[in-house]
């Protein structure tokens, strides 16, 4: 059950992050592609969840890359709210 949740959030991840990305070159607004890079970002990390939960569960531990990718995914985020006008 655990993998199908894992998979259905990346899932819909990557699809915000398909949205995000062709509103963006269909409009031009910038917060869209902040946006979009921030889910770009979340995709990676439910990626790699996936991957520490389901297909390495003992033998790897990935939990400092996933934090780390969260990180990354919010600060363009985090940028655009800040500087964009």
């Amino acid at each position: 059950m655990p993998a199908i949740i894992y998979s259905l959030c990346a899932i819909t991840s990557m699809l915000c992050t398909w949205m995000l990305l062709r509103a963006y070159r269909r409009n031009g607004y910038r917060l869209l592609f902040w946006s979009g890079l921030c889910f770009a970002g979340m995709s990676v990390n439910n990626i790699l969840l996936i991957l520490d939960r389901i297909v390495f569960p003992t033998s790897v531990d990935l939990i400092s890359w996933r934090l780390a990718s969260t990180l990354i995914a919010l600060l363009p985020l985090l940028y655009g709210l800040i500087w964009e006008e």
